[in-house]
């Protein structure tokens, strides 16, 4: 395969870190290009500058013995692992990738994951039957979530929403069209001003025109990356923000220092809560004794709840890992006052539009010009936004080679994203969606389980996005000839003329073997072991240790945490050292419970009714702890109290020569539902997030543990 040749950073051999701003110089971090604008190669990979070989130089550090000192993994073993993952480098032989909250919650997580989908890729794990990079989402539809807009900074679809450096919708575009670094490269991206108009269209259809730049100005333009939960509460505890919405979230428990939430929480005007169950959040006010104690009195908060109905409830789609939109029915009828989610947001609209013309104000348009075409404008069905969301056809089409035929008729639902056009004749909410919902019905509602050759596609059965394909670049599972890497295993081939096979290619149909590279999201179309300037903490991968661990980083002793993430003011100074804090703490869920749901559920609670902490055998003889005994846990933000319960499958690690005690800490438990009252890990945890994408560091932080009387009866 070749590689491309990244031009040397200028500020080698160290990235060069501004620490005012906690960020590195990533101008330099690009490829080299020849005059011709493509990006230079070497299929030799002779030139010392290939990707491949500035890797190899980049992790030769890295050898077992210093696996060892930062891991604690004895050396060994993680040889034998190693071999293991090795094996799977053969055509024969697949390995895939499951993960979760233990790689993502940590102030270097999206690297975690970046590492491991690197070695996927030099194993040739990627668009294989049985390989990829698989999420294990810790709900049914945070998938779903995300697809559709989740990120502050996101459009649905992973289009994303203007900057305060983008005034207009040529300045928008100009970074975001795809210009391909490699001859004949093709991209999905390449229609990205089609799928953006489309979806213009979809949110103001009439007021979306050529001539106000399809409503562009509607758009809010952010003056920070993204308003991620962190900066929202930040801001919230610096009294910036008077009223906060909260649908289907436990923030109270969820996010990190949970003092500084509380505090946040009481300086607001007003709180929303949305949601099927009590949750501590809307009841942030209540004095609960230890287990919240604050002074009611003092807080001024109004807060709204507004009961809504839980999944089983409802119908929709649910969106899984594999990118499957599985429709389902209600099992029941919500209780007492429940509405749906979708009838309270579609009440708050209402009145809004009613109040802005009534009122007027400053830019109204978003609100009273925001398309709202259904049956009953109180409660859109599942249905209607199904359709709306695949897309649908607003003007004809006609065929520029037979005058006679249309390529699209107005009212129809648009078949596939390939339709969708920028000039305003096409509407859709979600392009990745778009086939969910087309003209012979309710793709996400197919039930046919068959599956040619046992790939475990299952073509039949839902809708999978993008354009109902089940393995992504599954174009790399045939070699450059187009043939199947394992014949025995085949997804896609070439048979002479087209891409055919047992899923939807990812390529386009007729595209020629060696013309098209696979990973056509990449505008270089190879695998990408260089990020270019795209991640804050390097184009490579590089280990950090926690902003609180108990040794100093083995690699850079002198480097505390991810030197490019984000801490807020105020939180540096909460963050503990091993001197006080001797022991590493991480945070998980049990089997018997979901997020906070089953403390509501009697039988849940009564599998595991009570907060504990769990701790090795060793550790307990050294604090002089016994199981079933009450101990106090503490760090630099918070205390909490919990029975112990000692384990032979929690022992210490030894990194870098130095033994490390581990203290487990299950999320689940509050002071509202079923439960016994209990605490959280997040009382614990530190105030910082990943550099890239500002997920909370729940996964490793410091502790100290001792032996307290319990209550009394």
């Amino acid at each position: 395969m070749h590689r491309t040749c990244p031009r040397p950073p200028q500020d080698q051999p160290r990235y060069r870190h501004a620490e005012t701003r906690r960020d590195y110089n990533r101008t330099t971090w690009v490829y080299e290009t020849g005059d011709d604008g493509f990006v230079k190669v070497d299929p030799t990979l002779a030139n010392p500058r290939c990707v491949i070989n500035l890797l190899k130089e980049h992790v030769k550090q890295y050898t077992p013995e210093l696996v060892e000192r930062i891991c604690g993994t004895p050396k060994d073993k993680f040889l034998t692992i190693a071999g293991m993952i090795a094996e799977c480098s053969s055509p024969t032989k697949t390995m895939t990738s499951m993960y979760a909250l233990g790689w993502t919650q940590h102030s270097k997580g999206s690297q975690n994951i970046r590492c491991m989908a690197m070695l996927q890729l030099i194993l040739g794990n990627i668009g294989v039957r049985g390989g990829g990079m698989n999420a294990l989402r810790g709900h049914s539809n945070i998938q779903g979530l995300t697809d559709l807009g989740l990120m502050s900074n996101l459009i649905p679809g992973y289009l994303t929403i203007p900057t305060e450096r983008e005034p207009t919708l040529d300045s928008y575009m100009s970074t975001r069209g795809f210009k391909p670094l490699r001859p004949n490269q093709m991209s999905f991206w390449q229609n990205y001003k089609k799928f953006f108009v489309s979806f213009q269209k979809s949110m103001w259809g009439s007021a979306a025109t050529a001539e106000n730049n399809w409503a562009y100005d509607y758009l809010p333009k952010l003056d920070v990356p993204g308003y991620d939960v962190l900066r929202v509460f930040d801001m919230m505890h610096q009294g910036k923000i008077n009223g906060y919405f909260c649908q289907g979230f436990n923030p109270l428990l969820s996010f990190p220092n949970r003092k500084k939430l509380t505090a946040a929480l009481t300086k607001l005007k007003f709180l929303v809560v949305m949601d099927p169950l009590q949750t501590e959040t809307a009841r942030f006010w209540q004095n609960h004794g230890e287990h919240n104690d604050v002074e009611t009195a003092k807080i001024n908060t109004e807060v709204i709840e507004l009961p809504t109905t839980c999944f089983a409830e409802d119908t929709g789609a649910l969106v899984n890992s594999g990118r499957w939109l599985q429709w389902h029915w209600a099992g029941g009828t919500p209780p007492g006052e429940a509405k749906s989610d979708v009838w309270i947001m579609s009440q708050i609209w209402l009145r809004l539009k009613a109040l802005y013309e009534k009122e007027g104000g400053p830019t109204p348009e978003p609100i009273t010009k925001l398309v709202w075409a259904y049956k009953d404008p109180n409660e859109p069905t599942p249905d209607e936004i199904a359709k709306e969301i695949n897309g649908y056809v607003l003007a004809d089409v006609p065929d520029p080679n037979d005058p006679t035929k249309m390529l699209l008729q107005k009212g129809k639902q648009v078949q596939a994203f390939a339709a969708l056009r920028d000039d305003g004749s096409t509407a859709a909410g979600c392009w990745i969606y778009t086939g969910c919902y087309t003209e012979a019905g309710n793709q996400m509602a197919r039930r046919d389980n068959s599956d040619p050759d046992d790939t475990g596609a299952f073509s039949k059965w839902a809708f999978s996005w993008p354009a109902n394909r089940r393995i992504l670049y599954n174009r790399a599972s045939a070699d450059v000839t187009g043939q199947p890497w394992d014949p025995t295993r085949k997804l896609i081939w070439w048979d002479g003329a087209k891409w055919t096979g047992y899923d939807v290619p990812d390529i386009a149909p007729t595209a020629k073997p060696g013309d098209v590279q696979p990973f056509i999201m990449n505008p270089e179309g190879t695998a990408r072991l260089f990020t270019r300037g795209l991640m804050r903490d390097g184009p490579f991968p590089v280990h950090y240790e926690p902003f609180e661990a108990p040794i100093a980083n083995p690699v850079a002793p002198k480097v505390r945490g991810n030197p490019v993430a984000r801490v807020f003011k105020g939180d540096m100074e909460q963050f503990g050292d091993a001197k006080e804090f001797p022991y590493a703490a991480t945070s998980y869920r049990l089997t018997e419970h979901f997020h906070f749901w089953t403390k509501h559920s009697q039988p849940n609670a009564v599998m595991q009714p009570e907060f504990f902490v769990e701790i090795g055998e060793e550790l307990a003889k050294e604090k002089g702890i016994k199981s079933g005994g009450w101990v106090r846990v503490w760090s630099k933000r918070g205390s909490v109290k919990a029975k112990a319960v000692v384990t032979k499958r929690i022992v210490p690690l030894k990194c870098d020569g130095k033994a490390v005690h581990i203290v487990g800490i299950p999320l689940h438990w509050g002071f509202m539902g079923e439960t016994r009252k209990g605490f959280g890990p997040n009382s614990l945890t530190p105030y910082v997030g990943d550099a890239n994408i500002e997920t909370p560091e729940y996964k490793a932080f410091l502790v100290d543990i001792e032996p307290i009387s319990g209550p009394v009866a």
